[in-house]
């Protein structure tokens, strides 16, 4: 359901989160997260990270491929800031506090979007995706990696019940497939090109959709 998580409770879960998030999250998602990037790094041209969080993944993208990271959360953002200035990161050209579903972008304007655990963790999945697709350009590709629900079983079972919790902590574990199939047929501009279980134990997928 689009109103079953807020963007403030997402804001402050994440501002939360922030002065341990690499510590406790890092190495969990260290194969998506690695995998996403080099398949943007294979489009090149310009990416924009939704989701940039404390800019993790900023350091690993390829040089010559230009940046922009938004994110929901400012402590996060400010984390970012100080890996960039670190680093010298030279390719990040912006990075910003940003509505993934209202993305500040013209039309067409990267080559690459890559949202890594974005799409469970804001209020309306299906219009933020929209949004992605609106600021690619044709031939463009959506990057994703996110956790994707159990149709069915133990592993079902646990997801729902721990749902509750989940959207304190700002992410709904029983986002299922169904939702991305119905998203895309509705919107009728992009075509799914892969979708690869990811570490630990394939409860992650890394999706890519190319926009017509």
């Amino acid at each position: 359901m689009a109103g079953d998580i807020d963007r403030e409770g997402v804001e402050k879960a994440y501002g939360r989160w922030a002065p341990v998030y690499d510590l406790v999250f890092g190495k969990v998602f260290d194969e998506g997260r690695r995998s996403t990037i080099a398949e943007a790094d294979k489009i090149g041209g310009r990416v924009l990270d939704v989701g940039v969080g404390t800019g993790l993944s900023l350091s690993e993208y390829s040089r010559s491929t230009k940046l922009c990271g938004v994110d929901i959360s400012e402590p996060m953002l400010r984390r970012a800031l100080k890996r960039v200035r670190e680093f010298g990161l030279t390719n990040v050209e912006t990075l910003a506090v940003m509505d993934a579903k209202n993305l500040a972008f013209p039309d067409s304007f990267f080559d690459a979007v890559v949202a890594q655990y974005v799409i469970t963790a804001v209020p309306d999945p299906e219009a933020t995706l929209d949004d992605f697709i609106r600021v690619l350009k044709p031939g463009g590709e959506l990057i994703l990696v996110n956790h994707i629900g159990a149709e069915n079983g133990p592993r079902r079972i646990f997801e729902l019940a721990f749902a509750p919790l989940a959207r304190r902590l700002g992410w709904r574990p029983e986002f299922p497939w169904q939702r991305l199939t119905k998203w895309a047929a509705k919107h009728g501009g992009v075509t799914l090109t892969e979708r690869r279980p990811m570490p630990p134990m394939g409860h992650f997928s890394l999706i890519r959709y190319r926009k017509s």
